[in-house]
């Protein structure tokens, strides 16, 4: 448990994650519909919402420095050995020929613990890696853009039950292809519209185009519509004419909702999505090297991005590099980073909304984005990896229960996600820690290792 609340309440703390009260907040929008019960009594609820404001971090003794100062591991209760090995694993997958290059850092109870880079930025030119090598985090950008989305819930712009099309009208009316009669499959419309919820949620019934084989995969491949010389609104205009892939709610499945909660930003903002996340995200929280595009001043810093097949050497990947800034800002995988940015980002969420005195969030929506919003009978499983145990809150995943494999035991309640060229993190608001790392290798086993081995070590390195 991490210290410095201001008290402990331990039976309660489990009664309430059970309890509809634990995924309330403050705003009668919190709960799933499927998951909401009869209203608890008024000391029940206030115990509830305090004792998930604790686990977020919210709640810590004042005179706590949350400063992401330096410290020896056993400041805050790692084992220096256990830390150490994360980077040595890093460097034995580098020996190996698995990965160019890593960049990890831990943090725990608001100081930074570890941060190391091993391994080159780029083979050809023996460029090293450096601490502040500048990745592309891919899907990591999706619990930035539900952030920059959950910044206007808390202003109550928007409830998340409301639909989405009361805020993006082209989105009214969607349809759902289905098989019909003849045996042929048509457009039908849907049982009801999607909610906000359920995009932040991948529950709407959007795909993405490359991760499954259905139909409605190979409509969205026709139509190009993550086409990066496209915006927001003009991806918009396609999903309009497009049908669902499966009714609202009825199943997780991995989707353009991030992209789509981008132009939700928009529309709610009056103003473009990545300087919407400029405003509200990236300049209060100081991650000044994340950003749609890398300037052509910060080019030297830019780590290439390999794959590799089986048995095959690290392999450059193709395409020219973003120096000018894109026409789509895509909120599912557009950004990119640094780990010690990322590592902010995360300590942002660890304190419960809030960095160097500068609030982001509040409390109880930083409680309420680590909190299932899926409903009851829908199971997540990442189709990239696999998941069982793992639900899924506003914007990641959340270990509920580790299956032994992919997951340490210790991990449980871990909120997570990682992108699909290398990069990873995980925050644990109880174990008050978090781990970022970065890596470039998009396709080979390299970067899972990696993902695994730090995760792994790491939990084994806590002694307090």
């Amino acid at each position: 448990m991490m210290p410095g609340p201001i008290f402990t309440v331990a039976p309660a703390k489990a009664r309430c994650q059970q309890s509809p009260c634990s995924r309330r907040g403050q705003h009668p929008s919190a709960v799933p519909p499927s998951r909401r019960s009869t209203k608890p009594s008024g000391w029940l609820l206030a115990v509830c919402v305090l004792v998930s404001l604790a686990n977020t971090g919210a709640i810590r003794a004042a005179d706590a420095e949350r400063d992401l100062a330096t410290v020896a591991p056993a400041d805050v209760g790692l084992r220096a050995d256990g830390v150490d090995a994360i980077a040595a694993a890093m460097a034995k997958l580098v020996a190996d020929g698995e990965l160019a290059g890593a960049v990890t850092a831990v943090a725990r109870h608001g100081k930074l613990a570890q941060f190391q880079a091993v391994g080159k930025q780029d083979i050809a030119k023996d460029t090293p890696m450096a601490k502040d090598s500048i990745f592309r985090i891919h899907s990591m950008t999706k619990p930035i853009a539900s952030v920059a989305l959950m910044t206007f819930f808390d202003e109550g712009r928007f409830a998340l039950d409301d639909p989405i099309g009361k805020h993006m009208p082209k989105l009214n009316g969607l349809k759902v292809l289905a098989m019909g009669e003849d045996g042929t499959r048509q457009p039908v419309p849907a049982s009801r519209q999607p909610t906000i919820r359920e995009l932040v949620s991948h529950t709407a019934g959007f795909t993405y185009g490359f991760f499954s084989r259905t139909p409605v995969d190979a409509l969205y491949r026709q139509a190009n519509v993550l086409d990066n010389n496209s915006t927001l609104g003009e991806m918009i205009d396609k999903l309009a004419e497009l049908p669902l892939w499966g009714q609202p709610g009825e199943r997780w499945h991995y989707s353009v909702a991030a992209d789509v909660q981008g132009y939700l930003v928009e529309v709610l903002a009056g103003k473009p999505f990545d300087q919407a996340l400029r405003e509200r995200v990236f300049e209060p929280l100081g991650m000044k090297d994340t950003a749609f595009f890398v300037p052509q001043s910060e080019a030297s810093r830019l780590a290439t991005l390999y794959s590799q097949r089986p048995g095959r050497p690290l392999a450059p990947m193709p395409g020219g590099e973003p120096f000018e800034p894109p026409k789509l800002h895509s909120g599912g995988g557009g950004l990119y980073s640094t780990a010690m940015d990322y590592m902010r980002f995360c300590q942002m969420l660890l304190n419960g909304g809030e960095l160097d005195g500068v609030r982001v969030l509040k409390p109880e929506t930083v409680a309420l984005m680590q909190t299932n919003q899926l409903p009851e009978a829908v199971e997540f499983i990442n189709p990239a990896i696999g998941s069982p145990g793992n639900t899924f809150g506003i914007g990641f995943a959340i270990v509920a229960e580790p299956d032994g494999r992919t997951d340490h035991a210790r991990a449980k309640g871990e909120v997570w996600w990682y992108g699909i060229g290398g990069t990873w993190f995980g925050v644990h608001p109880t174990e008050d820690l978090a781990i970022v790392g970065m890596v470039q290798n998009m396709g080979g086993a390299g970067a899972r290792k990696a993902r695994l081995q730090s995760k792994r070590l790491l939990y084994e390195a806590i002694e307090g």
